[in-house]
């Protein structure tokens, strides 16, 4: 059995650091906020190259977050991806917005910039581009839309940890970037988490505010606000995590560029990455043409492969409202037929990779024998 990702064999080799700060935060007894958060906050902030990071409940509060702090409410509209996780849209509805859907770049799976011009009205506040899978959006054409249009730039970095675009961390380039650290991602806690990071020290203030029932004082609520708090215990693994990434990151791109090598004469559509861009492969997606049957017999192979993801936004049941029909967004609907990820952690042995390799060309193989 391959799994899709190990998090077991990614405690077992750091247990002593990760149980120093649990331990750590229990006998302390500062569960909520604390030093603890502040502590990741301050080395998170600085290992993105930003001045400000903020803690909150989820990779979601922190899209939700960060658009409230730019302004964005009822009646506006945000322009973002149909190809990628509910949250990036959810969290536009969330804040009274409308969704704006996009169609992708069909080489890199994020939204393509061509395409913003033709999508902006007079409701549109902000545009959210996602660095898919780890690989970087193209930022400098969406910054240049986002300038001559006067929009705010809010990136959806929740795939992106340690990503980089010309030379730049991904998050360092909008009004504000949103994190995830679902256990899964690339830094992940031990439950939901997630971080807004900026240089803006008011949209900062404003999401500090905001993640904590709208208040500064205790018992002095400035506006309305939401129970979106990083959790003291969550912040102290990440911060314990933290000094790992870059090595994590760099054995991902190793097991990335072996799968490149172990597939490279088979049917599949491998990945590509730009000149400009570094990803860190929180997902190795192929494209394969008869998908769900090929996951099916990985399977049966015991090779745990995955679909991120199957359904496009627009053609979710939430977003039946916004009246969009299939052909809508035809690169995100072909994609949303093809894609498949591949079993990739930074433990993830060659045996493992090269066995992956092997029960997807033998899977494809058997799907096209005579029957």
């Amino acid at each position: 059995m391959v799994p899709l990702v190990d998090l077991k064999a990614q405690y077992a080799a750091i247990q002593p650091e990760v149980d120093a700060a649990m331990q750590r935060v229990l006998c302390s007894a500062a569960f909520i906020l604390g030093r603890e958060v502040e502590r990741f906050e301050d080395a998170f902030a600085e290992y993105c190259g930003v001045r400000h990071a903020v803690g909150v409940a989820s990779g979601t509060a922190a899209l939700h977050l960060a658009l409230l702090a730019c302004g964005v409410g009822p009646g506006d509209e945000v322009i973002t991806s149909p190809h990628t996780f509910i949250a990036t849209a959810e969290a536009v509805s969330h804040a009274g917005a409308r969704p704006v859907f996009v169609d992708i770049d069909p080489v890199s799976y994020n939204l393509d910039p061509s395409r913003i011009d033709a999508a902006i009205g007079p409701r549109t506040k902000a545009i959210i581009p996602v660095h898919l899978y780890g690989n970087p959006a193209d930022m400098e054409p969406v910054l240049a839309i986002a300038r001559r249009r006067g929009l705010h730039v809010i990136e959806d970095a929740a795939q992106a940890h340690g990503a980089a675009y010309r030379g730049r961390r991904a998050g360092t380039f909008g009004a504000a970037a949103c994190f995830s650290f679902y256990p899964g991602k690339n830094l992940g806690a031990y439950g939901d988490g997630g971080a807004v990071v900026t240089d803006n020290p008011e949209i900062a203030a404003r999401v500090r505010i905001l993640r904590d029932h709208g208040r500064r004082d205790k018992y002095v609520h400035e506006t309305v606000g939401y129970g979106d708090r990083l959790d003291a215990i969550h912040a102290a693994v990440l911060d314990a995590k933290l000094a790992h990434l870059d090595r994590w990151n760099q054995q991902r791109r190793q097991a990335a560029r072996r799968y490149c090598e172990l597939l490279a004469d088979s049917r599949v559509r491998l990945p590509v990455t730009a000149p400009d861009a570094e990803p860190v492969y929180h997902l190795f997606v192929v494209r394969v043409a008869e998908r769900d049957r090929t996951l099916q017999a990985l399977h049966q192979r015991g090779i745990g492969a995955g679909v991120h993801y199957p359904i496009p936004l627009h053609l979710q049941p939430a977003y039946a409202f916004l009246g969009l029909q299939p052909g809508s967004f035809p690169h995100a609907e072909q994609a949303a037929r093809e894609v498949l990820s591949l079993p990739l952690y930074p433990e993830i042995t060659d045996e493992q990779l090269t066995e992956v390799a092997a029960g997807l060309k033998m899977s494809l193989q058997s799907l096209r024998a005579p029957a």
